[in-house]
């Protein structure tokens, strides 16, 4: 692998952790689980100009330092499982070549609720799925933010 390759993914991992860092700053909405995701616009950028291993690298190792950093073990499995289905779906919507890189994000950061609803039923032994409806509309509508910022960034920042 390249230098200039490694030193943008590591760039990468960094802004991403610092987003996530800034986020946790930004006042709550008053309701549980609602979030910006702005790490995700790293994630989205790595996505399309990177590729997915790159993408899927930069995510996990954000989600595992800012955990370690800033979280505990329930925010490490929390913040795991809705990474992990949420790049799963990007990574399969976007080899489809046929939506944006704003419906790909719309679509990480539902299935990124998801993920983390599907962990709080494992968690917590009882149904929480009441709250996805909740959580869907929020990622529909930071998915849509932090997708037109990511196709902002993969239109006008070169990484080759």
């Amino acid at each position: 692998m390249k230098t200039r390759r490694i030193t943008i993914m590591a760039m990468c991992v960094a802004l991403a952790m610092i987003l996530s860092y800034v986020e946790s700053m930004i006042p709550s909405p008053g309701i549980p689980g609602v979030k910006l995701g702005l790490a995700n616009i790293v994630v989205v950028f790595a996505l399309y100009k990177l590729g997915w291993k790159e993408a899927v690298g930069i995510s996990l190792l954000r989600v595992f330092l800012v955990s370690l950093l800033f979280g505990h073990a329930a925010s490490l499995m929390y913040s795991a499982s809705g990474a992990v289905l949420s790049l799963a779906g990007m990574i399969l919507l976007k080899k489809s070549d046929k939506l944006s890189c704003v419906a790909v994000s719309v679509l990480g950061g539902v299935l990124h609720n998801a993920g983390q609803i599907l962990m709080a039923v494992v968690l917590m032994g009882h149904n929480v799925v009441y709250y996805l409806p909740v959580l869907i509309l929020s990622g529909t509508v930071a998915g849509i933010g932090i997708g037109l910022v990511a196709a902002i960034l993969v239109r006008r920042i070169p990484t080759e």
